[in-house]
């Protein structure tokens, strides 16, 4: 299941340049800064000092050669690599979303799992079922409607269907299913909980063609700020607005797409 994990501290970071007729990141703030990072493994330095500042809606494809150390620099993002130095911050009340290692089991559905994902609708719709304080009542109701919860099952059937899954396959229970389409169902749970901050690590690697176009197209119009891992070249042009390149240690940010890389 997807985890959103919360930072403090926002930091401004520096601008890099424009693209196009969209606003750089001089005049977007910062959605998440990697500041001078320093991570060593058995002896070897893999991140050097990295930094990176991923301004608020961006699409960033994170590249570098095999055991350049992206694995490293996704743990340090999602706290559970500590770093021996430097820092990385969000927004207060930010969340970070990524894919949990373990694929999800058990007698649930996919389309209640996908349902799950978002845990605020979830948490809010059984407190509005033995909510007795009529204030409290309202501002449930107020928090429901603001976060478009009561059209939330039929988004939800939308990502399923656009990651594969037709009607009768959302409904069995996902120990019926292989690890493969577990993981598109927790892909599925992902999108579906719109954390501020997406972190795909090659997110097509259980997808048929038409599940990935539909992928594509589903993160070039995501609203919040995605960061992904992909070796998919189509992906990284159709999908991000900037290339953060880690060579040697170090984080390189630039504009476009992986062509213009």
């Amino acid at each position: 299941s997807p985890i959103a994990l919360q930072h403090a501290r926002p930091h401004r970071g520096q601008a890099i340049c424009r693209l196009g007729n969209r606003p750089g990141p001089a005049t977007r703030p910062a959605m998440l800064t990697i500041r001078d990072i320093t991570v060593r493994l058995g002896g070897r330095t893999i991140l050097d000092q990295a930094s990176a500042t991923i301004p608020n809606g961006g699409k960033v494809g994170l590249i570098g050669r095999n055991g350049a150390g992206k694995s490293t620099l996704v743990k340090t993002v999602i706290g559970e690599l500590e770093p021996d130095g430097g820092s990385v911050d969000l927004p207060r009340r930010a969340r970070l979303g990524y894919i949990a290692q373990e694929a999800p089991s058990g007698t649930k559905t996919p389309f209640e799992a996908v349902l799950d994902g978002d845990t605020e609708r979830t948490q809010l719709l059984a407190e509005a079922e033995t909510c007795t304080d009529p204030n409290r009542l309202g501002d449930v109701h107020e928090r429901l409607i603001a976060i478009d919860a009561y059209s939330a099952p039929a988004r939800a059937a939308r990502i399923l269907v656009g990651l594969g899954f037709d009607e009768e396959m959302q409904g069995q229970p996902l120990d019926s299913f292989s690890g493969g389409w577990k993981m598109r169902v927790a892909l599925a749970a992902l999108l579906f909980s719109q954390p501020d901050v997406l972190l795909l690590d090659e997110p097509s690697n259980h997808l048929d063609i038409e599940a990935t176009l539909w992928l594509e197209s589903f993160l070039s119009s995501y609203p919040g700020t995605l960061i992904v891992i992909s070796h998919e070249r189509s992906l990284l042009n159709r999908v991000v607005d900037h290339i953060c390149h880690l060579q040697n240690g170090k984080l390189t940010l630039y504009p476009g797409t992986y062509d213009s890389f």
